[in-house]
């Protein structure tokens, strides 16, 4: 397979595409790719942080794991996003492991390369703030649906995100239920049971992996009560 345009990738995602084509260039070789099938691990929690990520295409996910080996799922990555520059800036070991779980692509780009960006150009200092400062807005958000909603409502609230996000009255769970579960600190049997309560009362319809939303009303008020 052949390597992608490193450069033109990177100008076309709002945190690069602002530099300058020189800026742009000068990344590159710093840059290197990262092909992983699914499963594959990309890093594990204590390793070393030597730069940020970009998702080309696929799904990651970063994910914790007890000493009993139970996995909660932190955030499901997909293309276009990145991870790792909090980390990078605090010169700390990666706090979670991340892993593919689908086939996909990464780009690595080094926190040397990183840090002289910022000294080029302070724009791309404020758009990489302003990317973690969301990261932490939604990580505040889910501690607080963790802490006060219900399981229905955290299934409510998914799906309609999942809506908002495709434009569409019907969302597709692009991951196994295991996994959605884990993100929204529920277990599977929980995640299953309130999709069947959802079907009950008439919010949805679930063929396989599609999900049909049939009353957005309902599951908004599900997801506020």
């Amino acid at each position: 397979m052949s390597p992608i345009d490193v450069s033109a990738f990177l100008s076309h995602q709002p945190l690069f595409q602002q530099l300058s084509p020189a800026q742009l260039q000068a990344l590159v070789p710093a840059t290197r790719e990262l092909r992983g099938l699914k499963g594959q691990v990309i890093f594990q929690r204590g390793d070393t942080c030597d730069g940020m990520y970009l998702l080309v295409y696929g799904k990651v996910k970063l994910a914790l794991s007890s000493n009993g080996g139970v996995e909660k799922v932190v955030e499901i990555l997909h293309p276009g996003q990145s991870f790792g520059e909090a980390v990078m800036f605090l010169n700390q070991p990666f706090p979670v492991m991340a892993q593919f779980i689908e086939d996909g692509l990464l780009l690595h780009v080094s926190s040397h390369a990183i840090r002289a960006a910022i000294v080029s150009d302070p724009g791309f200092a404020q758009r990489m703030l302003a990317g973690l400062a969301l990261r932490l807005h939604n990580l505040m958000r889910d501690v607080a649906r963790y802490s006060v909603e219900n399981a229905s409502q955290r299934v409510a609230g998914y799906l309609l995100q999942l809506q908002r996000q495709r434009g569409d009255s019907v969302v597709r769970l692009a991951v196994n239920k295991n996994v959605i579960a884990s993100r929204l600190n529920i277990t599977p049997e929980t995640f299953s049971r309130v999709l069947h309560s959802l079907v009950e009362q008439g919010a949805i319809a679930v063929r396989g992996r599609d999900i049909d939303i049939i009353d957005p009303p309902l599951l908004q008020q599900l997801e506020t009560q």
